[in-house]
């Protein structure tokens, strides 16, 4: 039998093929448009998990669209007509869009599939849970599942035994820490729904001054981590804005204007919203430990990709295991609704190991053989030599020790937001300049943002303070004491920014300022040649570590093809592109033409 899954219209929309209850493939809508977080109805994605499933659609058995758009309807007027006459031009922007497509999803998804089958709409949460566990190792799990907004719903929790995810209780919009979180995104400058990665990033910069504020007057915490916001200082029920000028005259200022100088303020202002959501997390699933009596833990959802609050709970957290969806955000929810169909609405059982996900690594994306490389390279007459597969890790491991910067493009493409050595640029982790070289001159970035360390699995406890695998990148851990460098007297009187070149370890490229990492393990099971990879770089150069940051420039998603590799790998300082078997050199290439219809297409935001 074969579940479709979508989701589309809000952000990051994708599709998700399952046959007899294992995964076939899945991918977001982005990395075909090559517009970053796509919402439009996702029939790229769609296209490509028909076609390696070898299916029509008219073969689908059922499709499964992750929330029921009806009710998220019946929110969206309830909310306007209790702010009303506020907000009416917001009212009117989203109107046209739902009479015309949102509200019709049925008809539109027949329409496009030409489709005459079952279609069905769990919601999002429950779409969100089943991301959580039905792909998860565990027979036997809780679940917490926390976002911005579905239907009504912004945080959930509930238990999984089976074949069945049963939900047990609800925080319901407008109280939601996803979009508290979103505020101070919008508030600090950034873009809501991509920039919160920034906002985490910044955190450690500063100081938690305004920590016991926010408290006070944004959010009622409870116990029990149940919470209530003050509405009084959001204008996202109605406006088109998040916060207000209550808002701002509570911090003090409006907010940063988008690509302006980044301050000490919005350093402070990063960690203090940080340690709350923080202090949130801990907090709820302390009690879904209490009320569950669960010993494993899945989680799914935007906030469960706060990988510095998934690396405290499981640190200090009551549960034993968690496991949590790679692809947490919405485009996850694709996969919770093809994983819904089979199992909670068809009743298939389910069988869990408790030691490995279903989840295949993530890598389930576009894969391109030896020969359409190189076509590709022949067909544009790109200089390249071919590797075999013996010399290849022991050649890259070499380049990578003489500081180049390597584009990786290896294998299956993966699901979510990480990269994870699929579509990756890869480097040494021991260069005191890697992280803003390769964030300013690759990334075209802010030098803030820190960059994910990739190891050899059974090397992680010697280098992080992690005991368990962390393959989709979704923890962070502290930097063993052994590796670090303890600062000097004049180091440790530097504030905010001036923190980012003092050397904290062995490993300067992937150490935050904090001494923490956002982790990847690899095994050989999960990805050979990236793992083999890793290993040369250990055998030849004393180090098991590599820099792996997504393989995209700022404002553009992650790679998807040979084309989209060598774009980006022409527009940046990268020094070298290995793609499957073939490596090319970038002193060997000719330049891009500037009005050539590949830099035409390639224009940054």
């Amino acid at each position: 039998m074969n579940i479709l899954g979508i989701s589309a219209f809000y952000h990051d929309s994708a599709a998700c093929l399952i046959r007899d209850g294992e995964i076939v493939a899945a991918a977001q809508e982005e990395r075909f448009t090559r517009k970053k977080h796509d919402f439009s109805f996702p029939k790229h994605a769609i296209e490509f998990c028909l076609k390696k499933g070898g299916l029509e659609a008219s073969a689908l058995d059922c499709v499964a669209f992750y929330d029921k758009p009806f009710i998220k309807f019946e929110r969206i007027l309830e909310t306007y007509l209790a702010y009303a006459p506020h907000g009416i031009a917001s009212f009117l922007m989203a109107m046209p869009l739902w009479i015309k497509q949102k509200l019709w999803m049925k008809d539109y998804i027949q329409t496009e599939l030409d489709f005459k089958g079952k279609i069905i709409f769990p919601e999002h949460h429950e779409s969100h849970a089943a991301s959580a566990f039905f792909p998860s190792p565990f027979e036997e799990a809780a679940f917490l599942t926390m976002d911005g907004v579905g239907e009504w719903t912004t945080t959930s929790y509930g238990v999984g035994k089976g074949n069945k995810i049963e939900i047990l209780a609800e925080i319901k919009f407008p109280h939601s820490l996803g979009l508290l979180y979103s505020a101070f995104t919008y508030y600090t400058g950034f873009k809501v729904n991509s920039g919160e990665y920034k906002v985490m990033g910044l955190a450690p910069y500063g100081k938690p001054v305004y920590k016991d504020l926010i408290l006070k007057e944004l959010i009622d915490l409870k116990e029990d981590g149940s919470f209530k916001l003050n509405m009084k200082y959001f204008d996202y029920c109605a406006g088109l804005r998040m916060t207000n000028h209550r808002f701002h005259k509570l911090f003090g200022a409006p907010p940063r204007k988008p690509e302006s100088r980044v301050t000490q303020r919005e350093m402070d202002l990063a960690r203090s919203i940080q340690e709350v959501t923080e202090e949130v997390m801990l907090r709820i699933t302390r009690h879904v430990h209490k009320v569950t009596g669960q010993k494993n833990l899945c989680l799914a959802g935007g906030v469960a990709l706060n990988c510095v609050g998934n690396g405290r709970i499981l640190r200090e957290g009551p549960f034993e295991n968690i496991w949590i969806q790679p692809a947490s955000g919405d485009a996850g929810g694709a996969v919770g609704a093809a994983y819904f169909g089979w199992h909670q609405y068809l009743e298939k059982p389910r069988t869990a190991n408790g030691k490995t996900d279903s989840m295949k690594g993530s890598y389930l994306g576009t894969e391109f053989t030896d020969t359409e490389i190189v076509e590709f390279l022949s067909k544009h007459g790109i200089p390249f030599t071919r590797l075999h597969d013996k010399e290849l890790p022991e050649k890259i491991a070499d380049l990578i020790a003489q500081e180049k910067v390597i584009g990786w493009f290896q294998g299956a493409m993966e699901f979510g937001p990480r990269a994870l050595g699929g579509r990756s640029i890869i480097g040494d982790p021991r260069s005191p300049m890697m992280q803003e070289q390769m964030n300013l001159k690759i990334k075209f970035r802010e030098s803030f943002r820190p960059f994910a360390p990739s190891i050899v699995a059974e090397k992680v406890s010697d280098y992080f303070e992690m005991t368990t695998e962390s393959p989709y990148m979704l923890l962070v851990a502290p930097v063993q004491k052994k590796w670090r460098r303890e600062m000097t007297e004049d180091e440790k009187k530097l504030e905010g920014i001036e923190l980012l070149n003092v050397k904290r370890s062995a490993i300067p490229a992937v150490t935050h300022v904090d001494y923490s990492a956002r982790v990847q393990t690899i095994t050989e099971t999960q990805h050979p040649r990236f793992y083999q990879l890793l290993k040369k770089f250990d055998e030849r150069h004393g180090c098991p570590v590599l820099i792996n940051t997504s393989f995209n420039v700022r404002g553009e998603p992650i790679v998807c093809t040979p084309e989209d590799a060598f774009r980006c790998f022409m527009r940046t300082h990268m020094d070298y592109l290995i793609l499957g078997n073939y490596l090319l050199a970038k002193e060997a290439q000719k330049p891009l033409e500037k009005d050539s219809a590949w830099m035409k297409e390639f224009e940054l935001d």
